[in-house]
């Protein structure tokens, strides 16, 4: 499995990732699972305690004993769970970070985080005081890299002037665009973008296109299901490459993209997974081609 370095960290991660959240709650299965991903050459896994009120945390926390140094490890910060209450809410002050690490920490069984990636935001957070929070356990050593999962453009900006951020994680695929507008500002400011969602959902598998009823009707974000019918046939059609390939190899196209970070509920899509990452990268003419038959759309909010 090849690597690539986030941002301007030493974390060299695997170019596919595992997305920790889609491994399920029975714990049996989920370290098969978990097991499977590393066996296969990935040693990036990535949760957060939102996930199952920590379980999947701590089912992370199991599979690494004996291999601590083997895995990086990402984990979120930022949203509160208060029994009795409304439940989760949004919390990216100082006092609930350097709380929450710490029940981190015990369910993940290990003294230290990777990447801490505060897990949203918003810009009127008072971000001054959630960086002060992320460059603390730094000094601490509780933690060796800090990032953020956003899609907001400024909130993106505003962490990249003022923090020493190495990640932002956004949902990015063919479908879905959005986050180039922001790869030359990462790219510049060395600043990786880890990539979940590469998949959109399963519409860029080669399955065969069993979408749910929202999909019929909605579609996914700009695009109406017969636009991405056609888009799915060109794609395959011209590239002559499977689909699930297509649609991963575009998003390593960038230099920008430090992982896709790709869940899976079974070890056969880990491995056509991995399988797909690992075979010849597009041809620029190729990448091309990608760009002029999809969608260039921008965040229209949050800018």
């Amino acid at each position: 499995m090849r690597k690539r370095k986030i941002g301007h960290s030493d974390l060299f991660v695997s170019e596919i990732g595992l997305g920790c959240m889609s491994v399920g709650t029975e714990e049996k299965a989920a370290l098969k699972l978990i097991d499977a991903a590393m066996e296969h050459g990935i040693n990036f896994l990535d949760t957060a305690d939102l996930y199952d009120k920590g379980l999947n945390e701590a089912f992370v926390g199991k599979v690494l004993k004996g291999r601590r140094d083997k895995i990086i490890v990402a984990t979120k910060v930022g949203n509160r769970w208060e029994e009795g209450a409304s439940g989760w809410s949004w919390d990216p002050s100082k006092k609930h970070i350097k709380e929450a690490v710490k029940g981190s920490l015990q369910r993940l069984q290990t003294d230290y985080i990777d990447l801490y990636q505060l897990h949203g935001g918003t810009i009127e957070d008072n971000i001054d005081e959630t960086i002060e929070a992320f460059e603390e356990l730094k000094k601490e050593g509780i933690i060796r890299y800090y990032g953020i999962s956003s899609i907001r453009p400024n909130v993106i900006r505003e962490y990249v002037k003022r923090s020493s951020i190495v990640s932002v994680m956004m949902q990015y695929s063919i479908l879905d665009r959005r986050p180039e507008s922001v790869f030359p500002l990462l790219q510049e400011n060395g600043v990786s973008v880890l990539a979940r969602g590469p998949l959109a959902k399963g519409l860029l598998t080669d399955r065969s296109l069993d979408v749910s009823t929202k999909v019929k009707e909605d579609g996914y974000l700009s695009y109406t299901l017969e636009e991405i019918k056609n888009l799915r046939t060109q794609l395959t059609n011209e590239l002559n490459r499977p689909l699930t390939e297509i649609a991963l190899q575009y998003c390593l196209h960038s230099p920008v993209v430090a992982s896709i970070v790709a869940g899976a509920s079974k070890a056969e899509q880990i491995q056509q997974n991995i399988q797909a990452a690992s075979a010849s990268r597009l041809l620029d003419d190729e990448w091309q081609m990608i760009q002029e038959s999809s969608k260039a759309v921008k965040y229209e909010q949050h800018q």
